[in-house]
């Protein structure tokens, strides 16, 4: 099994028991709420420890705290399909031709660190749970967070084509095939 596949197959594992856990516990629930918060992160450490992941490298512990913060923000019952860019588009009427929408791109591809993306997405994934748009691929997500530290530009071309080969069609974001890294 190579390096990629293993990576896969523990974020899609991560994000399912992430979702199993926040129906079962509700204390639970509620600590990986603020995981994403510097000052409160380590309330969610004991979840994290438990798919080995190194609490002392940010760049592998901030990808998986944020992303446990997000899901049990939004309290999913499964991992949806969207990918990070069509998600941004989806938040604004004119999709990816929304000055606003291309703003918020702009803001996560100029970021250089995986502390900075994180930084950036707390509150993007706050504003696409908000507007109703359809769920994130968050195994996919975690997946390229986990890679940004060493495949900085290929993960940000990624989010920049699934933003910009969407296209408005009916009001409602047109469907793509999602590529993984």
């Amino acid at each position: 099994m190579s390096v990629t596949q293993r990576r896969d197959s523990k974020s899609t594992a991560f994000v399912d028991y992430i979702i199993s856990i926040i129906n079962k516990d509700k204390g639970v629930a509620a600590a990986l709420r603020r995981a994403d918060n510097p000052n409160m992160e380590y309330q969610s450490w004991d979840v994290l420890a438990t798919f080995h992941v190194d609490l002392e490298k940010p760049w592998e512990r901030l990808p998986y705290a944020l992303i446990a913060a997000a899901i049990s923000k939004e309290k999913l019952e499964y991992n949806g399909k969207v990918g990070l860019g069509r998600a941004i588009a989806s938040c604004y009427e004119n999709g990816n031709q929304s000055d606003q929408a291309k703003v918020k791109l702009r803001r996560l591809l100029a970021c250089n660190s995986v502390g900075e993306v994180c930084r950036v997405l707390r509150p993007l994934l706050s504003l696409i749970n908000s507007k109703g748009c359809p769920s994130l691929d968050y195994a996919m997500l975690l997946k390229q967070l986990l890679n940004f530290h060493w495949r900085e530009q290929s993960v940000k071309a990624k989010w920049a084509q699934d933003f910009y080969r969407n296209a408005l069609v009916g009001g409602d974001v047109a469907e793509t095939k999602q590529e993984s890294l």
